[in-house]
C-alpha cells in the first residue's frame, strides 16, 4: 500500500448481544432495527468513496451493514470472522468475571477458540492483502478483530488491541504520515447521524 492510501475499517451495526455486553464471535445474528437505521447513516458517509477493494466478514451483522450502507462489489474473507471466543461465546465479561475474577479475554486462554495471536495472523493477512490492492480498502467487521488488525497495522503486537475501543457502527482510518503507518481516524461515532424516525 503506497503512502497516501487508506484502509477504512467499519464496524457492524447494533445487534441484540452488541447491546447487552454478550461476547459474539461466531455465533450469525442479525442487526437490530437501530443497527439497520446505523447502517444506513454509515452509507451517506461512505456514498461515493471510491474503493479499489472492499472485504467483508461472511457473518450476517457484517454483510448487512455492507448492504445496507450501499456498498456493492464486497468479497467475503473469513480472514475477517470475528475472534472465535470458544466456551467464552454469548456470555458477558461479568458473568465469567463471577465465576473467575480478573478474567479478561485479552490475556485468559480460550478453550475451544482462538489465542490473540491467532486473530493476530489472520488480521496481518488481511493487511497484506490490502497492501496489494492499489487503492483505498474498507473492510466490513466486527470489534476485536479491527483493533487487533488496527494494533497490527502500526506494529504493535495483536494484544494492543485491547486498548483501542470500537463502538457499533463506528468508523475509523488507517493510513500513512508520510511513510510511517498511523491511526488517522478512530472509532467515529455516526450514531448521531441516525434520525430515529427514520
Amino acid at each position: 500500500m503506497a503512502e497516501g492510501q487508506r484502509i477504512w475499517l467499519v464496524r457492524h451495526g447494533e445487534t441484540a448481544w452488541s447491546k447487552s455486553g454478550q461476547h459474539t464471535g461466531r455465533t450469525d445474528i442479525p442487526l437490530t432495527p437501530l443497527g439497520a437505521q446505523q447502517a444506513k447513516a454509515l452509507g451517506r458517509h461512505l456514498a461515493g468513496r471510491p474503493f479499489a477493494m472492499i472485504l467483508t466478514s461472511p457473518l450476517t451483522r457484517a454483510r448487512e451493514t455492507c448492504r445496507l450502507a450501499g456498498v456493492q462489489n464486497a468479497q467475503v474473507s473469513d480472514d475477517l470472522l470475528e475472534w472465535n471466543y470458544g466456551i467464552y461465546e454469548g456470555r458477558t465479561t461479568a458473568a465469567v468475571r463471577a465465576e473467575q475474577p480478573g478474567w479478561s479475554i485479552w490475556t485468559t486462554p480460550v478453550p475451544q477458540g482462538e489465542t490473540v495471536e491467532q486473530v493476530g495472523e489472520r488480521a496481518r493477512r488481511v493487511i497484506v492483502r490490502a497492501d496489494a490492492a492499489g487503492g483505498d480498502v474498507a473492510l466490513f467487521a466486527h470489534a476485536h478483530i479491527l483493533r487487533i488488525l488496527a494494533a497490527c497495522w502500526i506494529g504493535l503486537p495483536p494484544i494492543h488491541g485491547r486498548h483501542l475501543t470500537l463502538g457499533t457502527a463506528s468508523l475509523s482510518v488507517l493510513g500513512y504520515e508520510r511513510e510511517t503507518r498511523v491511526i488517522q481516524v478512530w472509532n467515529q461515532d455516526w450514531q448521531l447521524a441516525v434520525d430515529p424516525a427514520s
